[in-house]
């Protein structure tokens, strides 16, 4: 008898997963593996109520390892950005790691494709895929706007040209103002009012902006409109793409 070379091998067990990454551990819901999920962090708030009873494992930064070992998940999903290096490697002494490096739209469709691929969901991960790419066709045809994408305060901090935010923020013809920088750059209120950007928008993640900080940052950037945002269009990737994406579509058209 000989071997059918054609057939693909089938994916590793996977009958318990842990997420140490918010926004992964949503896909995972979303691509079926509810049952699967044997543990999150306690940022992983999506979805609501599907998730409660999940076993919180720590936070992204500070993730109890016993804890894990403890749980004997199949496959631990992190990410580069998010979960730190010493982690990642003393969860790799008795659990296989995927560590997701998400820096662009393209990298976190990849992403979808691989977390599909290794965990036997890769048809729901392709159609979650392809529904994602219909939206990326849909930005609405409007002019060009210089932005500055605001995610913490004191001190004053934006993203640069390496981060998935500045990816999103392109697609959607919002030029990144600070996109000569990378990561997470530091700023002032004078050089954002030095810059001018024409919209400057305050995240509502990881620093809670409110309107109390739309008013502070108007006030010493009387050239810019200061908008307040939902930080989960630009920096939620996974299934969250999908609902992101519309909002930023409307949100566009919206801003001009």
């Amino acid at each position: 008898m000989y071997r059918n070379l054609s057939i693909e091998p089938a994916p590793l067990p996977t009958n318990r997963i842990i997420s140490l990454v918010p926004s992964l551990t949503e896909l995972l819901f979303d691509l079926g593996l509810d049952d699967s999920v044997a543990g999150r962090t306690r940022f992983c708030i999506h979805p609501e109520k599907r998730i409660d009873n999940v076993p919180i494992i720590g936070g992204t930064k500070n993730p109890r390892i016993e804890r894990i070992r403890e749980l004997e998940p199949d496959l631990v999903i992190a990410n580069r950005e998010e979960n730190r290096k010493e982690d990642v490697k003393a969860i790799e002494e008795f659990c296989e790691v995927m560590v997701t490096d998400i820096n662009t739209i393209d990298d976190a469709l990849f992403a979808i494709h691989d977390i599909g691929d290794r965990c036997g969901t890769k048809e729901k991960a392709a159609e979650l895929i392809d529904a994602v790419r219909k939206e990326l066709h849909h930005v609405p045809e409007e002019p060009l706007l210089r932005a500055a994408y605001i995610v913490w305060r004191e001190p004053w901090m934006s993203v640069g040209n390496d981060t998935y935010i500045h990816s999103v923020m392109m697609h959607w013809k919002l030029e990144n103002v600070f996109s000569n920088r990378t990561r997470y750059p530091k700023t002032t209120l004078d050089e954002l009012n030095k810059v001018q950007p024409d919209v400057i928008l305050l995240s509502s993640e990881p620093y809670p902006f409110r309107e109390k900080h739309l008013e502070e940052v108007s006030s010493r950037c009387k050239d810019s409109r200061v908008l307040l945002v939902d930080g989960e269009w630009f920096s939620w990737y996974g299934s969250r793409m999908l609902p992101a994406f519309r909002k930023l579509n409307a949100f566009r058209k919206a801003i001009g």
